[in-house]
């Protein structure tokens, strides 16, 4: 009997998979990629010395990044670390069947992983087949083993020449970077656009200057006890905006002595059509808009759902849906919500430019299932599903229907409007956004009614600058300039944060210096790389290389050619046109140890003093230095009195920025710094700001811990090197309680590994993990009689935990939980894999049963 191989990305894949092919098929797993370009790092761990003909300047690059771009874009591939028993396994297997099914992701980096692995197994390559499907279904799966095909080279081709670009980029620029500005830095060929994006509309909204103006409102009455609220809109013809409360006073005084007539009376019926299925950015939109989920976050949620069987592939820029999928929406939708809601024919939506795959849309895998009911997804994971479900459902029904009405009052040279909306069908609104049915207050006016003056209703107002970006915004504007693609807005996203040139607070997304630097730099020497056109033509070429319609080669020579000659340039002297460096800008400020000046400072982990005795001889060398915190460090909520306004550099006339020195001393500092040496210093007290200069005692060595800033937000550090210990400043300005040190479980095991448990405290309480993290990273929730059983173990702070009650009411075994809103434990239980309604909470020194 034929015997067969399937390699599919992830386990779980396999798992469900499995389930849909007989004993004829072998399902297995690669875990992701299995190869990937030699570096330097993984040479050296590998004994793979630096010869002496790698000592010129083009040997020492291939021999750093793995591609040779002087010899026809050579390329050196190795298996990646932990991937060598998968490579064993799979070799074995292959030998042993008569098919190979590379059944790996059907965008450009899953038919680069059906390549890496045709040629890592190596033998016969006539046994190897591609094998592509939308969804993880028996019916998607059967369809895709009838039309087997092979792996498609131009699209491989395509991924490669990403991947070349990407590394040419970051390995080349980041020495410079590292030479020039500050180590640590680094560039990515697309995150470094997305970072400009955001320094941008960080500058626009520093440099907005905020201006008064009015509306006005006026109550109007025309029958007993009816009214309405209308708006001024225009005086003698022109648009109505008084800018200060003196232009609004004349403008009631002349209003009240009007009389109101309604002038004319505009009734009509208007359509809003259902919104279109989802893609990866509209679902990374929504989820953010309504569940307050991060990209990344939804991107894991989204694909557990697709590699479950549950929705189709979520990476896709195409709102396609097959003729299969609209037959099941529109049945579904005559029978239970009415032939009303069903439109004469199936909605069909456009596709934007430059849609990279002809994929369909995101959407529920099984239409009957409207809600999942699994304790292999998490309630998060199940929201996730519930917006798939309702859009798609949506995207196929009838449009909303409305009466609008509109009506103009004239008061003398005063124009005023009012307008009313009323739902006359509800349609695609239904499932996605109910709306309340509710009677228009002017159903009764007509032309030539008499209103009669009521009251005043003044508004002031101020003008405001565009909003920081979100996430979601951040996918949406790269979308829109053509920059990126599905499967790359998560990992935009999460590195730009990670590489700390950009923060994210109360959801959205602030430039950090470094990023506002780094940009500024990168502007200026490699114009085309920050480019927008540039980027997103860049994009239309991949999508050609796939395509078969451009060479992927020449592509990259001709991106190597011109990046070389401006690397080259960039590395000269600023004087002659090279990058401009990273000074510091000295301060008339004392160093408190040493007593010389200290200067302003950017690195990587945010703005800072230095003293400048920093560059004396080694052994007189003073290291003192004083952290600067930003305004934007602070929360919402956190009163900060302002001596003085002080927002304009006398330099260069920019911006400055606010930085708090301690509780008495601030710093604004110009947004061109360092290539502006503006400055000024604001003395005063700062209220509430106390722990600015407070230091504190080190639980863990008993020395003092200061005040530090990093990637990550304020942090106090201990000074003693070897110690490492570190308390968090909370969004409220509060010091974090003392974290404990782990504590070894070596009783309790893992079900994943032959580990054993640590109990951790972390963010979200404590909790076990695997003894061997990272290479396991099992986690779970601590039973109460798990603790009680170990209670000697624990720190005094949470012993309680061990007396709660070990069972509930139905006997279920009780777990610790915690409240991350109000930094509160409870105790809950689970019955079947999912929390019941029992709770209990320590109240008063006791444990008390909620419900």
């Amino acid at each position: 009997m034929q015997k067969s191989l399937v390699i599919v990305e992830s386990p779980a894949k396999a798992k469900t998979i499995n389930q849909y092919l007989g004993c004829k098929y072998i399902v297995k797993s690669s875990i992701g990629h299995i190869r990937d370009l030699f570096t330097k790092k993984t040479k050296k761990r590998d004994g793979i010395k630096k010869s002496s003909s790698m000592l010129n300047k083009k040997n020492n690059l291939i021999y750093q990044i793995g591609i040779d771009p002087y010899k026809n874009w050579k390329a050196e591939y190795h298996i990646l670390p932990g991937k060598e028993k998968i490579v064993t396994e799979l070799k074995k297997i292959a030998n042993k069947v008569d098919f190979i099914y590379l059944a790996t992701d059907l965008d450009r980096e899953g038919e680069a992983i059906a390549w890496h692995l045709k040629k890592v197994i190596g033998g016969d390559s006539s046994k190897f087949r591609r094998v592509v499907f939308n969804e993880i279904t028996q019916r998607s799966i059967k369809n895709a083993f009838k039309n087997i095909t092979y792996i498609n080279m131009h699209r491989v081709n395509a991924q490669q020449a990403r991947r070349f670009m990407d590394r040419i980029v970051g390995y080349m620029i980041s020495p410079l970077l590292w030479k020039k500005i500050s180590r640590g830095l680094s560039a990515g060929r697309v995150q470094s656009v997305a970072v400009r994006i955001i320094s941008e509309r960080e500058h626009i909204i520093k440099n907005f200057i905020s201006t008064e103006y009015w509306k006005l409102n006026i109550s109007l009455f025309f029958e007993k006890e009816k009214n309405i609220i209308a708006n001024v809109t225009h005086y003698k013809n022109k648009i109505f905006c008084p800018k200060n409360r003196t232009e609004l006073n004349i403008a009631i005084k002349k209003i009240k002595k009007s009389c109101f007539f309604v002038t004319n009376r505009e009734d009509k019926f208007s359509y809003q059509l259902s919104p279109p299925p989802f893609i990866t950015s509209t679902l990374q939109q929504t989820c953010s808009l309504y569940l307050g989920f991060s990209v990344k976050k939804t991107m894991f949620l989204a694909q557990k759902l697709y590699e479950e069987g549950y929705i189709t592939y979520i990476r896709t820029d195409s709102t396609y849906l097959s003729e299969y999928a609209v037959k099941q929406a529109r049945t579904y939708i005559k029978k239970y919500y009415g032939a009303n809601f069903l439109p004469k024919h199936p909605n069909i939506y456009s596709d934007m430019k430059n849609s990279q795959e002809a994929h369909e849309a995101i959407r529920p895998s099984n239409i009957k299932i409207k809600n999942i009911n699994t304790t292999h997804l998490n309630s998060d994971a199940q929201k996730v599903y519930t917006l798939i479900w309702k859009q798609f459902i949506s995207s196929q029904m009838s449009s909303a229907k409305y009466q609008s009405s509109t009506i103009t009052i004239t008061a003398d040279a005063f124009e005023l409007k009012k307008d009313e909306k009323i739902v006359i069908f509800e349609g695609w609104r239904k499932i996605l956004k109910e709306e309340k049915n509710t009677s228009l207050e002017i159903s009764l006016l007509k032309t030539g009614n008499l209103l009669f003056f009521n009251k005043i209703i003044p508004i002031q107002k101020f003008t405001k600058p565009l909003p920081r970006f979100s996430e979601a915004s951040l996918v949406r504007q790269l979308e829109k300039k053509g920059i990126g693609r599905p499967s790359t807005y998560a990992a935009i996203t999460s590195k730009i944060q990670e590489r700390g040139y950009v923060k994210l607070k109360d959801n959205k997304l602030y430039a950090e210096k470094m990023g506002e630097i780094l940009t500024a730099r990168l502007k200026k020497n490699f114009s085309n790389l920050l480019d927008y056109n540039f980027t997103a033509d860049m994009e239309k070429k991949l999508d050609s290389i796939a395509e078969n319609k451009i060479e992927w080669k020449c592509v990259l020579n001709a991106f190597f050619k011109d990046f070389s000659k401006r690397l080259e340039k960039a590395k000269k002297n600023p004087e002659e046109g090279g990058m401009e460096l990273n000074n510091i800008v000295m301060t008339s400020i004392d160093c408190p140890i040493c007593k010389k000046k200290m200067g302003i400072k950017n690195a990587i982990t945010g703005v800072f003093l230095s003293c400048s005795g920093y560059n004396s001889i080694p052994k007189k060398r003073c290291k003192k230095t004083i952290n600067l915190i930003s305004l934007n460090e602070f929360d919402k909520n956190h009163k900060i009195k302002k001596i003085k306004k002080i927002n304009q550099c006398k330099k260069c006339k920019m911006v400055m920025d606010e930085y708090f020195i301690d509780n008495t001393l601030k710093i604004h500092i110009c947004i061109n710094n360092p290539s502006c040496l503006g400055y000024e210093i604001e003395e005063g007290h700062f209220e509430n700001l106390n722990y600015l200069s407070k230091t504190i005692q080190c639980e863990k060595c008993y020395n003092n811990m200061i005040l530090k800033s990093g990637r990550f937000g304020r942090f106090f550090l201990c000074i003693k090197k070897e110690c490492k210990n570190t308390r968090k400043i909370l969004p409220d300005g509060k010091i974090s309680d003392p974290k404990f040190e782990p504590i070894p479980f070596p009783e309790l095991l893992c079900k994943k590994s032959n580990a054993w448990f640590v109990l951790r405290e972390g963010i979200s309480g404590i909790f076990f993990a695997a003894n061997t993290f990272p290479k396991s990273r099992e986690t779970r929730s601590p039973f109460v009689e798990e603790l009680a059983k170990f209670q000697h173990l624990l720190p005094e702070k949470i012993r309680y935990l061990a007396n709660a009650p070990k069972v509930d009411a139905k006997g279920n075994k009780t777990i610790v939980c915690f409240n991350k809103k109000i930094k509160q434990y409870y105790i809950g239980s689970k019955e079947e894999g999912k929390f019941t309604n029992w709770s209990a909470l320590f109240i008063n020194k006791k444990w008390c049963i909620m419900n």
